[in-house]
Formats: C-alpha cells, sequence, structure tokens
C-alpha cells in the first residue's frame, strides 16, 4: 500500500510526538507543501515531492529545499487552488496513493484550518474522502460517505465527533454514549464530545452529505 504523507506549514509544537504516530500504516512517501519541505529536511525526510510557492522562505532556505528535492512544483500566490489542494490532487494522481495522512494543517491560521478541513467536501475530492486523515498532537479526522459505516475506537482517544461538512439527511448515530434520531441540516452542525461503548463501534447512517469523524484526546 503507498500510504503519502503531506506536510503542510502549521506549528510543529502541533505536531504528534513522533509523524507517523495514530495513523495505521507506514508512509512510504512524504510530499512538503510549501515551507512543509524546509520541515521535513529539517527532520532528515527528503520528500518525493515539493508543491508550492515558497513565498515564506528566505532565499537560502528555498535554495535548500532545490537542492534536496528532485520534484520541485511551484505555484504562484495568485491561484485558484491552495497549495494543500494541488498537494492532495498530486498525491492521489501523480504519486497514486492509497492513503493520505496530512500534517501541519491545524493551528495557527484559522482560515488555513478552514480550507484544510473543507478541503473532502469539494466535489473532486470526494471519492478520496475515505482515504484521507488530518492528524495533529491531540485531534485524528476521518471522512465518510454514505449510506452506512462503522466508526472503530482507538485506544489513544478517549472521544469522537462528528461534524456534517456538506447538507446531510437522514444521519444517525447508533452504539455510541450518546445516539442521534434521524437528522436533517442544510449547514454543518458539530456533535462533539461522544465516546465509545467499550471496544464496539459506533455505528453512522446517512443517506446524503460528508461526514468527518473527529477522534480528540484531553
Amino acid at each position: 500500500m503507498k500510504h503519502v504523507g503531506l506536510m503542510l506549514g502549521g506549528p510543529e509544537d502541533l505536531w504528534p510526538d513522533q509523524l507517523v504516530s495514530d495513523i495505521d500504516a507506514p508512509i512510504t512517501d512524504w510530499v512538503g507543501v510549501d515551507r512543509g519541505s524546509l520541515r521535513l529536511l529539517q527532520q532528515d525526510v527528503v520528500p518525493v515531492m515539493a508543491i508550492g510557492d515558497y513565498d515564506s522562505m528566505v532565499p537560502a532556505e528555498r535554495h535548500r529545499v532545490e537542492h534536496a528535492v528532485k520534484d520541485m512544483r511551484y505555484s504562484v500566490p495568485e491561484k485558484d487552488d491552495t497549495d494543500s489542494e494541488l498537494a492532495l490532487q498530486a498525491a492521489f494522481e501523480d504519486l497514486r496513493a492509497d492513503e493520505v495522512s496530512i500534517f501541519g494543517a491545524t493551528g495557527g491560521r484559522l482560515d488555513h484550518l478552514l480550507v484544510n478541513l473543507w478541503l473532502m467536501a469539494e466535489p473532486r475530492f470526494k471519492e478520496y474522502a475515505p482515504h484521507v486523515a488530518i492528524v495533529d498532537r491531540q485531534n485524528l479526522i476521518r471522512f465518510f460517505l454514505p449510506p452506512a459505516q462503522l466508526v472503530f475506537p482507538r485506544t489513544e482517544y478517549k472521544y469522537v465527533g462528528f461534524v456534517n461538512l456538506t447538507p446531510v439527511t437522514d444521519f444517525t448515530i447508533r452504539n455510541a454514549k450518546y445516539l442521534l434520531a434521524p437528522f436533517a441540516s442544510d449547514y454543518p452542525v458539530s456533535w462533539a464530545s461522544n465516546e465509545f461503548l467499550g471496544d464496539q463501534p459506533i455505528q453512522i447512517t446517512f443517506s446524503k452529505g460528508i461526514i468527518a469523524a473527529i477522534y480528540s484526546k484531553d
């Protein structure tokens, strides 16, 4: 399985203790997104690809990245796609990723956080949603499509919340501490701080929409 890690430019203090913690399979390839490329090199990790306009780097930093990374891709600041979107698309279409885990996507600027969270709401990325995770020190976000899914417990997380990123219909939560009767909404709603019943998976069903499951720990 090809598991690609995307390193974005979010604060390093929100990274997991180990970059591969809280995910299920080793990362086989890394992609650096703008300053994330430099941060990988500082961890002695050479990304197979770097994407960005690199305006967050001074010339010496940019030269270091260009010298180390074989596949350099340049965007311009005035563009329709964010660097995160370009990197996610390249991971699946060019690197043929089976799974993608995104690091450095949370903290810092709130507009960047929202861009990264709502990536999966874009129609062009919908098919990839079940194969993407966003990981930081305290949270793991997975994405689900209808009609029915099992959300399995993970020992390192006490809580799991659910957010509909798009309009949702017939959304139910079963086999959890807090249940949800069939629910519909045209706007995002967050059902926070739910909990698993022992080692049993939570069952969610819905006929329309994209659901983010946010595992979290205090």
